[in-house]
């Protein structure tokens, strides 16, 4: 029997308003000139107009600072830069805002301000991270659950791949999951974020590592959502339904320490390659590579299925897993994410890039069935 370490540490404040703890909790922190690090559509948005009222507006560029260049998809230059304003403006810490993009490029601000000029396309060389800035993390998003990640994922310049960078130290101290703050949230992107969460809860459920504790915080995620996302959807306004969805995109997160699949796999070149937005991806490719995964572990499904309330339980393990995939299927159409990578600028010419990305990308590697390079193809000609 192998060693697994199970590890569930971030803190969290959960509620509509408890943003307005963030000063408190700054100074608890010791921080005084936080950076606030996010990106330029957020610094527009009421979200964000909350954040500076709580941090007193006036303050802005004398205790504390913004950097709003975060790309929609990070890149090496956006931490680089992150970092250079951390330490152009003698900051003592970190407030992260917005979804997954500020998260992981705030993050990793914090490795660069402790090692300027440090490649990292070698952060796997360097052993000891211990010492970053404190990190309070604030989604605006409920998708990524990168609030209560350990890594950060980066396209470097040395490969011009998403890169994840992992590492038990990049952790925040602090979480805020604040629904009020993603009220704003437009419906297309609500479905997107939460179909990123639910792959999250799928995929790591069905990931074959053994990690119980995750398995149950997995399949009650997926539960959270697949009566919290339509809800979210049909109207931003519903503070439950939200904040509901925060909580299942973090949980969402904590369990894919166990690790993820194929969709991932699928979905991260074509993130870096073809500049689609990650939930989306994810959301595309799901309904094929379940079919693809049931086919070779019957079965597969059917707890996702009870999350989903069918009546699942006395049925094969094939008749199971077809139910829960139809309804999967319906239930991404009904918000509005049943169409093809076509759709989106994805190309015939675009293939075998992608396919080759895919095949690196170490996700499928702990897909709940081995997976091929010609699945991989297989699977994004089934969607393209």
């Amino acid at each position: 029997m192998s060693l697994t370490a199970f590890s569930f540490p971030t803190r969290t404040l959960y509620g509509a308003g408890a943003l307005a703890e963030l000063p408190a909790a700054l100074a608890k922190l010791g921080v005084s000139r936080p950076l606030v690090v996010t990106d330029g559509g957020l610094v527009k948005t009421e979200a964000f107009a909350q954040l500076a009222s709580v941090l007193g507006a006036s303050n802005q560029g004398k205790t504390w600072f913004v950097f709003d260049g975060v790309h929609p998809n990070p890149i090496e230059e956006d931490v680089r830069q992150a970092a250079a304003a951390l330490r152009e403006n003698q900051c003592d810490g970190v407030v992260a805002i917005g979804g997954g993009s500020p998260l992981d490029a705030g993050k990793a601000a914090r490795l660069l301000a402790r090692r300027p000029g440090f490649d990292l396309a070698k952060f796997y060389d360097e052993s000891d991270w211990s010492g970053l800035l404190p990190l309070v993390a604030i989604p605006t998003t409920a998708g990524t659950g990168s609030e209560v990640g350990r890594s950060s994922v980066i396209t470097l310049d040395a490969t011009h791949r998403k890169a994840v960078l992992f590492n038990p130290e990049m952790l925040a101290k602090l979480v805020i999951l604040d629904p009020a703050l993603t009220v704003g949230l437009p419906p297309h992107l609500t479905a997107a974020t939460g179909a990123d969460a639910l792959t999250h809860c799928i995929e790591s459920f069905t990931c074959p590592s053994f990690h119980p504790m995750c398995d149950g915080i997995a399949l009650e995620g997926a539960r959270l959502i697949f009566d919290a996302l339509p809800k979210a959807y049909r109207d931003g306004q519903d503070l439950t339904a939200r904040g509901h969805m925060l909580v299942a995109a973090a949980m969402g997160a904590v369990a894919f320490q166990k690790d993820l699949g194929v969709v991932h796999s699928l979905a991260h070149p074509l993130s870096s390659i073809c500049g689609m937005h990650h939930g989306l991806a994810n959301a595309l490719c799901l309904v094929a590579s379940m079919r693809l995964c049931s086919a070779r572990r019957p079965g597969l499904y059917r707890r996702v299925g009870q999350a989903a309330g069918l009546e699942v339980i006395q049925l094969s393990d094939a008749e199971a897993d077809r139910v829960t995939i139809a309804f999967m299927e319906s239930f991404l159409a009904g918000l509005g994410l049943n169409r093809k990578l076509s759709q989106f600028g994805v190309k015939p010419e675009h293939l075998d890039a992608l396919v080759a990305q895919a095949w690196e990308d170490p996700c499928h590697q702990t897909n709940a069935a081995p997976v091929t390079l010609a699945d991989l193809r297989a699977l994004y000609l089934e969607v393209l």
